[in-house]
């Protein structure tokens, strides 16, 4: 009986020279969309860290103070009627 399970050392071989015959002009442009995304992600979250940085007291980007810690932002809580 042949048994069916995790592959090998050479059947890896064998299976990602087939991969690379029927994927290897694409893997290009992939590696090149993954390293632009993760460029991309990067500076969102340098920008995001910025951002945070100007909530320790000066003003926010959109020139308003940012809440204090016992205040409530505008729009929270039940409407006033």
């Amino acid at each position: 009986m042949i048994a069916i399970g995790i592959p090998n050392g050479m059947e890896w071989l064998i299976i990602l020279g087939v991969v690379l015959l029927l994927f290897g002009h694409r893997l290009p442009s992939m590696a090149r969309s993954l390293g632009s995304g993760i460029t991309e992600f990067k500076r969102g979250l340098k920008e995001g860290a910025q951002r945070d940085v100007g909530r320790d007291g000066s003003q926010g980007a959109d020139g308003n103070s940012p809440p204090k810690n016992g205040d409530k932002p505008a729009g929270d809580g039940p409407p006033k009627t």
